[in-house]
């Protein structure tokens, strides 16, 4: 198996860091948000402190990921970072409709909202989260866990924009309403985000062909590999959206050893070029245990395997 560094080497410290610039403005927030009495700032507060959580939990799985595979955990700890970024995602859907419950009850009756205070925190606020926000931007195109931290962070720049836009609103026009407005309106932003996080997460943990794999084309150049007769009991996954993994069984002509080892190599070498899958499972026989089927049931006893013609089935 290859071994793969799946998100950048200083992604660790930056993510530290980040949680102490967002452990300040959390503090910063909801300060302000008491004082100023807007919701929009102490919404904007709580999912800083979401972000927090997802901050830790991101650097923890992190490290977990770089340690090796062990006798229980053969594949290592590649996925420990898609279940946090699971969770970081239903973090934010919790966070985002707590907001707009608050949103609701707010504009029933909007409360006087002390707009300097709220539009002072709320710059500082952005300001913090694009400088985190920029820190994770290259580590979080490479590792899902640290894209979900990513988005918490940069939903939260938003956010932040928001409460500008719904302070300087107060501000001119009076209308307190807005800072409920805005509330909701971050909070379906920030939902969309995590949609799409944890869509990409499911499809990692249930073992989902990748995104970027059509399994019919795929079988195809499989069969244009020279030797390659036959496959069945093709299956293709992921333990990281970067780290892709195909077994399958390959039917080949009755050869030497030496010829079959060239034809998996050959299958290796297409697979890692054209479809970014370098840990591979093949195996190699002279005849199919289910002639013309690509896929095979995992159910007991569905892929018998036929005597070989120069073997004794009573022997």
């Amino acid at each position: 198996m290859h071994q793969h560094q799946h998100a950048h080497p200083t992604a660790g410290g930056r993510l530290k860091l980040g949680i102490i610039i967002s452990s300040v403005i959390f503090v910063a927030e909801v300060a302000g948000g008491l004082i100023s009495n807007s919701l929009a700032l102490l919404s904007d507060a709580g999912h800083v402190f979401a972000d927090i959580v997802a901050l830790s939990l991101s650097a923890y799985a992190l490290r977990q990921a770089q340690r090796p595979a062990s006798h229980k955990m053969t594949f290592g700890y590649h996925r420990l970072g898609v279940v946090v970024a699971a969770v970081n995602a239903l973090l934010i859907f919790g966070i985002a409709g707590f907001i707009i419950y608050e949103a609701v009850q707010r504009l029933q009756s909007p409360p006087e909202v002390n707009s300097p205070v709220m539009l002072a925190v709320a710059f500082i606020g952005l300001t913090a989260n694009l400088v985190v926000a920029f820190w994770l931007r290259e580590a979080q195109k490479e590792s899902l866990n640290v894209k979900s931290a990513f988005w918490h962070v940069l939903g939260d720049a938003l956010a932040s924009v928001g409460v500008i836009i719904g302070a300087l609103i107060i501000m001119f026009t009076g209308l307190s309403a807005a800072d409920a407005v805005v509330s909701a309106l971050i909070a379906v932003i920030i939902a969309v985000s995590a949609w799409g996080i944890l869509s990409e997460a499911l499809a990692v943990l249930l073992e989902a062909t990748p995104a970027h794999i059509r399994l019919d084309e795929l079988a195809e150049a499989l069969k244009s590999v020279p030797g390659v007769e036959e496959l069945h009991d093709l299956h293709v996954w992921s333990l990281t959206p970067q780290l892709h993994a195909l077994s399958s069984h390959i039917v080949i002509a009755d050869r030497l050893t030496s010829e079959t080892a060239k034809v998996r190599a050959a299958v290796e070498k297409m697979l890692a070029e054209r479809y970014s899958i370098t840990h591979t499972t093949l195996q190699m026989e002279c005849q199919s245990c289910a002639p013309g089927g690509l896929l095979c049931s995992l159910e007991p006893g569905a892929c018998p395997l036929t005597p070989h013609p120069y073997e004794n089935p009573e022997h």
